[in-house]
């Protein structure tokens, strides 16, 4: 997944065995135990993570601008402080909005999830 230092991080899931290699590996695998602290090194640093999160942001973009979100955060934020009256179509806008991506940032995790880094 990363190289930190001098140590490199792979997952093997549980129910994974590894064949008998045919070469000798110059190496000691050992267990280790994902602390908080490890696993946001490990996911700042892990490709494959970096393109979850990538491909979270293109799937927001596919429907949605920046300026869509930051209009929808605007008249929410103005709704909830009572300083705007939103139209009728507008609760239904950012239900959709925020629907989106809820269901983007789940995809995004499980994909962290088959990593072991959710």
């Amino acid at each position: 997944m990363c190289v930190i230092g001098n140590d490199t991080y792979v997952h093997i899931p549980d129910e994974l065995e590894l064949p008998e290699q045919p070469f000798e590996l110059d190496v000691t695998m050992e267990s280790v135990t994902l602390t908080d602290e490890l696993r946001a090194e490990i996911k700042a640093l892990c490709p494959h993570v970096l393109l979850s999160y990538s491909r979270l942001q293109d799937r927001v973009r596919d429907r949605y601008s920046v300026e869509d979100e930051q209009y929808l955060t605007r008249i929410s934020i103005g709704a909830l402080s009572g300083t705007y009256t939103m139209q009728d179509d507008e609760p239904a806008l950012i239900a959709n909005y925020q629907a989106w991506v809820e269901e983007s940032r789940e995809i995004a995790r499980l994909e962290r999830v088959t990593l072991g880094l959710a």
